[in-house]
C-alpha cells in the first residue's frame, strides 16, 4: 500500500452534526420543510447539488444556489455544533506520513470549503493531492479517485479509500480500489459492509496498527 485516500467529513473531522444542523437551518431560511437528523445523515457524502435533489426533490438552479448560499453562511458562522477533529486524527495522519505513505483527500466538500479547513488548521501542503465534488463528480462516481491516481501516478492496487459513508465505499468499488470503512461517522457499519470493504475501524487512531498488521 502506497497511497491512502481519506474522505473528510465524518472520517477525519467530526462534522456530521454541524452539517445536519446547517442543512436544517438553510431549509428553514427558505421556507422548506425541515428534514430530520436521520434524513440528512442518510445522504451525507453526496455532493451538494445531488444532496439537494434527493433531500428536497428540487432540481431548479435558483433553489440550488439559494440553499447552497444559506448553507455556506451557516456552516462558517454557526457555532452551535462546531466541527472538530476526531480524537488523535491529526496525530494519526502525521504518523502515516512518517511511515512513508502518500496521503490524499476525496471529499464532497467544495474546494472553497476544504481550502478553508486547510488554511485554518495549517494543512496546506500536507496532503499529496485532494479532489472535491465541485471540481470533479459527486460520489459514488469514481472520477475523484481516478484523478488522484493519475496525478500521483499510483496504481489502483496500491491505494486504499477510507470513509464513513456508503457513497465512499461504492466510489472505491466503482474504481476497483480497496475500501476501508469507519463506524463512527454518518452511516452504520452494516451499510458500509455491503460494498466488500476490507474492514471497519471504530477509531481513526487504529489505522497505523491495522496497516502494519496487513504488511505482515
Amino acid at each position: 500500500m502506497k497511497l491512502i485516500i481519506f474522505d473528510w467529513d465524518g472520517t477525519i473531522m467530526n462534522s456530521v452534526s454541524h452539517i445536519v444542523h446547517c442543512i436544517q437551518l438553510s431549509a428553514d431560511d427558505l421556507g422548506e420543510a425541515v428534514p430530520n437528523d436521520e434524513q440528512v445523515k442518510n445522504i451525507i457524502g453526496l455532493g451538494m447539488f445531488e444532496l439537494i435533489d434527493v433531500l428536497f426533490n428540487r432540481q431548479d438552479e435558483e433553489f440550488h444556489q439559494q440553499l447552497i448560499a444559506r448553507y455556506r453562511h451557516h456552516f462558517y458562522n454557526n457555532t452551535e455544533n462546531p466541527s472538530v477533529f476526531f480524537p488523535r486524527a491529526l496525530e494519526t495522519l502525521q504518523q502515516l506520513k512518517s511511515d512513508g505513505y502518500m496521503l490524499a483527500v476525496a471529499t464532497s466538500k467544495s474546494r472553497a470549503g476544504l481550502d478553508h479547513v486547510f488554511e485554518k488548521y495549517q494543512l496546506n501542503g500536507f496532503f499529496d493531492d485532494s479532489k472535491c465534488a465541485d471540481e470533479s463528480a459527486s460520489k459514488p462516481n469514481p472520477l475523484m479517485l481516478n484523478k488522484i491516481l493519475a496525478k500521483l501516478n499510483i496504481d489502483v492496487e496500491q491505494s486504499l479509500m477510507i470513509g464513513d459513508t456508503e457513497y465512499d465505499m461504492e466510489m472505491a468499488q466503482n474504481c476497483g480500489m480497496a475500501g476501508l470503512g469507519v463506524s463512527y461517522g454518518a452511516h452504520s457499519k452494516e451499510r458500509l459492509q455491503k460494498y466488500g470493504i476490507l474492514d471497519c475501524l471504530d477509531e481513526i487512531l487504529q489505522l497505523p496498527n491495522w496497516l502494519n498488521l496487513r504488511r505482515k
